[in-house]
């Protein structure tokens, strides 16, 4: 079964209010040849996804108009004609301008009135565009040359001094107009300049210099206190980058690197929704285990009613419950006793298992997946046990017949236990939503790991039982 994320239903119904002026409201006007009789809808990005913001009907001769009485957040939007085909439009503080093009071209017949942003814009999509061509047959020279090294250098140089002209453009740009939100895209794809790499004292090179360096300056361009930069397609990418490249996947190093950047963000802004939420419900939903580690540390640090006062108080109680379930079974913490009766009725005490490793195993004999993987557990158990290991199995059901019949047949000389009164807590403490579930415990009852399959249980234990012998 799929494990709930309550954050990203959190961003769905919740995440945004409305943090534009309703005053002039906007109209983009719009008339595309080739289009007729249709329907046509405005897009924005954010984050990584695409949301329709508003529809109209255009008329037989192609025009249609997009108007609302609130201003539109500024970033990149798309406008969407039939046959999923669209173009791309700045909307920032001119909202109300009109665009003329054509299905055959989009940018080569693109005409603005009313957006001298927009003007600026699809003269630089026409300035890539004419490089771009211009560079084509020179990658396919290069290619017919490149074991000659003489023509292969020539080729590039001349296909050196094209990106440079590409260069030389977009800093003019950006230099003549630096407030323009098309500069503050041009910067967040920029790469880090790097420097040399220093020496150290004995002479050789600092082997992590270039690492650290591009880490500490890589958001040195992005303007993370400008919301319209959620509305690009830029941002998400490098905020992605940074937390799954750059920064090590460990929950103690991503929780630095989070509060680090949060701390840079004005409290409240889209910009500090975003990020706290996709830091929340990307290590929620994480398939590398520890993960969780970072759900709980964000909710406890950043899902409080003073911090996320944009959430109302039933999806913040969501939330707030799910990290308190979290937290007692995080990696490394030790879990809760569980006291329950084996199939004679005699009591049996999760801590009082000792062994050098306990597997923690909730299982259900009517579960199909569980049918499976017990008889699997029980062979791999058979070949460990007298290295330490012991098997505290809890029956997750109340059929006790059932239960008993199963341990017979398939002769599961464990530690069998039931709850078939229900008077043990188990479930919620230990998050048992779905079976089977292992929980793999050293000799004190910390969590080694959880929520894993047979085959990656014996990798772990192999890997102990390997660094024992080294002792």
């Amino acid at each position: 079964m799929q494990k709930r994320s309550f954050t990203i239903l959190l961003f769905i119904s919740l995440f945004f209010l409305k943090s534009v002026s309703a005053q002039e409201g906007y109209q983009v006007k719009v008339k595309v040849a080739g289009v007729r009789d249709s329907m046509c809808y405005l897009a924005n990005y954010f984050g990584d996804k695409q949301y329709l913001k508003d529809s109209c009907l255009a008329d037989a001769q192609g025009s249609f108009v997009f108007k609302g009485k609130e201003k539109l957040g500024g970033g990149i939007y798309l406008v969407v004609i039939p046959g999923k085909r669209y173009f791309e439009v700045l909307i920032d503080k001119e909202q109300n301008f009109s665009l003329e093009t054509d299905t055959v071209d989009f940018v080569k017949h693109m005409k603005i009135k009313g957006s001298q942003e927009n003007t600026v814009f699809y003269d630089y999509l026409k300035f890539i565009g004419e490089k771009s061509k211009a560079i084509e047959p020179l990658r396919a020279e290069y290619e017919s040359v490149k074991s000659d090294p003489a023509k292969s250098e020539d080729v590039k140089k001349r296909m050196a001094v094209i990106d440079s002209s590409v260069i030389t453009y977009k800093d003019a740009f950006m230099k003549n107009n630096p407030d323009f939100l098309l500069t503050k895209v041009f910067k967040v794809t920029e790469e880090v300049k790097m420097p040399e790499i220093p020496k150290k004292a004995d002479g050789s090179l600092d082997s992590l210099f270039m690492y650290n360096y591009y880490k500490a300056h890589f958001f040195d361009n992005i303007d993370l206190k400008d919301d319209r930069l959620l509305r690009t397609p830029v941002f998400h990418p490098k905020l992605e980058q940074y937390f799954k490249k750059l920064t090590l996947q460990m929950p103690d190093s991503i929780n630095k690197e989070a509060d680090q950047i949060i701390a840079q963000l004005n409290p409240g802004s889209e910009m500090f929704k975003y990020v706290v939420w996709w830091v929340t419900n990307t290590y929620e939903t994480s398939n590398i285990m520890g993960m969780d580690a970072v759900f709980v540390h964000m909710v406890e640090k950043y899902y409080t009613k003073e911090k996320a006062f944009w959430v109302d108080d039933a999806q913040l109680y969501k939330i707030q419950d799910r990290a308190r379930v979290l937290k007692p079974i995080l990696v490394g913490t030790k879990v809760k006793n569980i006291v329950l009766n084996d199939s004679l009725g005699r009591p049996h005490s999760l801590y009082d298992v000792k062994s050098k490793y306990t597997i923690l195993y909730f299982w259900d004999p009517d579960c199909g997946h569980c049918q499976k993987i017990t008889p699997k557990l029980k062979e791999s158990y058979d070949k460990i046990k007298s290295k330490g290991v012991q098997v505290f199995a809890v029956c997750t059901e109340v059929e006790i017949d059932k239960w008993k019949k199963f341990i017979r047949e398939k002769d599961l000389n464990w530690i069998n236990v039931a709850d078939p009164e229900l008077h043990n807590n188990f479930r919620h403490d230990f998050d048992i939503t779905t079976t089977p579930q292992i929980f793999l415990l050293d000799e004190n009852k910390n969590i080694i790991a959880k929520k894993i399959e047979v085959d990656t249980m014996n990798d772990i234990l192999e890997k102990k039982f390997e660094e024992e012998k080294k002792k």
